[in-house]
């Protein structure tokens, strides 16, 4: 105290006098002087005691090195998730089917059946069954954290992300979500600010998600079928694409409805640690929990009214299923493998008429038109809207409305077969290029989640928030997908 006292002293005196005349350089050279002598300069304890540290921060915030070696460890993380999640994500899907099974046997035929196991596990399934991401993606979080690289990541990502109305530490939630949106809306916790994670929260669906896999593996194979180079471009413009939508949204967001720049980001840089696996843990089980019971309820009440508008009302079985059946019965012993497709084409005609009757039908062929621009047709409108639930239901749903029942879905070329030769009522192919084209559009841009509209729901409080997520991603893909369809069947 009294060695900065007394320099204050002298500085004052000496500006007071004749210190304004020197020069810039002059000037900058004696406060960098008393600067040094009042902290004790190189020789002061403890000055360059952490050199280790001091390296690993030169290398870690660097504008550079830095952001390669964030992609690194982020892209380490990733791998780590989806390796480490497929296997318990098989076990609960094994687990909740056997358990849809057990429910089918035990309880008579009916709608409290289709409703149990359809609606209620079939829901529960459709949640659970991102636990395991959501936990190992917490836990590794939770160690990058506990060692103290969390915050370099943070300081450097925060140079890019400024610039779009953004904080550093929206990155790893943004990152996140290309795994799973829901995660990632969740790990917006880590930004401060309410205004700079109610941006981080909208814009995170953009990225691309596991689920947008199955969609985009089937339409970019119509689109580029025996061109892989082509076909691993155009994988990768897909999530460039979300990921430019998602930075230009939080601009506009910030400018709009929620106004101002993003906070500056001070934050200490804490010491460099071994990390606790016991805390990671804890955290992991924590985060775990309140998914399960937060978002958990309100999906499933979703999943039961979506089951719903699908099932009911029941459509009576259309005369071509039942002479295929009655073919089946006949020829039962003398060929039992052709019985068995003729009874395979009998199921699937029934399914094409519940879905055509059903409520969520009915209301695909009223909102065809809204969809016609993007050149979907009945069919396609209803694959959309029951995609809604999940992404990757439109894959099966497809294959079922173009006469392949839902076992060919587990083969790729089968489904791309199949769609490619699929047609209007008119004759013409359902997918041609400009139809595959603007859906693959529509599908990176689109909010095709309820799952992850009920967890911004929950994250935010409010449905205000995930209706305006709704409109903006839907009315944005939407207009997306119309003028590439345009553009599309202009050069065509």
């Amino acid at each position: 105290r009294r060695r900065h006292t007394r320099y204050w002293r002298d500085w004052s005196s000496d500006v007071c006098s004749s210190d304004l005349d020197a020069g810039p350089t002059e000037r900058r050279a004696w406060i960098d002087e008393t600067i040094a002598e009042s902290m004790g300069g190189h020789d002061a304890v403890g000055a360059a005691t952490d050199t280790v540290g001091i390296r690993l921060d030169k290398a870690f915030t660097h504008p550079v090195l830095g952001l390669l070696v964030f992609v690194a460890v982020m892209s380490g993380l990733f791998w780590t998730i989806f390796s480490l999640a497929s296997i318990p994500m098989d076990l609960v899907d094994g687990l909740f089917g056997s358990l849809g099974d057990l429910a089918s046997n035990v309880i008579p035929p009916g709608a409290i059946r289709d409703l149990v196991v359809d609606g209620v596990i079939g829901g529960i399934a459709g949640t659970v069954i991102f636990l395991p991401q959501i936990l190992i993606l917490f836990f590794l979080l939770a160690l990058l954290e506990d060692t103290g690289y969390l915050a370099r990541a943070a300081f450097v990502m925060d140079r890019v992300m400024c610039r779009f109305g953004l904080p550093g530490q929206a990155f790893v939630p943004l990152l996140s979500s290309h795994a799973c949106a829901l995660p990632g809306i969740m790990s917006a916790r880590l930004v401060p600010d309410r205004d700079d994670r109610l941006a981080t929260i909208l814009v995170a669906p953009f990225m691309s998600c596991t689920a947008r896999l199955p969609v985009y593996v089937l339409l970019i194979g119509l689109l580029f079928d025996g061109r892989p180079w082509v076909a691993g471009l155009a994988f990768a413009g897909c999530y460039l694409l979300g990921a430019a939508a998602a930075l230009v949204s939080a601009f506009i967001a910030r400018r709009t409805i929620l106004p101002g720049r993003s906070r500056p980001m001070v934050l200490e840089l804490p010491e460099y640690r071994r990390p606790s696996i016991r805390a990671a843990l804890l955290v992991s089980w924590d985060r775990g929990l309140v998914f399960l019971k937060n978002a958990g309820t309100i999906i499933v009440a979703i999943c039961v009214v979506m089951w719903w508008l699908s099932a009911y009302p029941r459509a009576a079985t259309p005369p071509e299923a039942i002479a295929l059946q009655t073919q089946a019965a006949e020829i039962a012993e003398q060929d039992p493998a052709e019985a068995e497709e003729l009874e395979a084409r009998a199921g699937m005609l029934e399914v094409q008429a519940q879905q055509a009757g059903s409520f969520a039908g009915r209301i695909g062929s009223f909102v065809q038109p809204v969809f016609e621009p993007m050149g979907a047709d009945r069919t396609l409108t209803v694959a959309i809207l029951t995609s809604f639930l999940a992404r990757e239901v439109f894959v099966s749903t497809v294959a079922v409305l173009q006469g392949g029942g839902e076992d060919v879905v587990e083969d790729e070329h089968e489904v791309l077969s199949l769609v490619r030769n699929a047609t209007r009522e008119d004759g013409t192919p359902v997918f041609n290029r400009a139809t595959s084209a603007s859906m693959l559009v529509f599908f990176v841009l689109a909010m095709q989640c309820l799952p992850t509209l009920a967890v911004t729901r929950r994250e935010t409080g409010s449905w205000r928030w995930p209706a305006l997520q709704f409109a903006w991603m839907s009315g944005l893909a939407w207009v997306a997908a119309v003028i590439v369809h345009a553009a599309t069947s202009a050069l065509a």
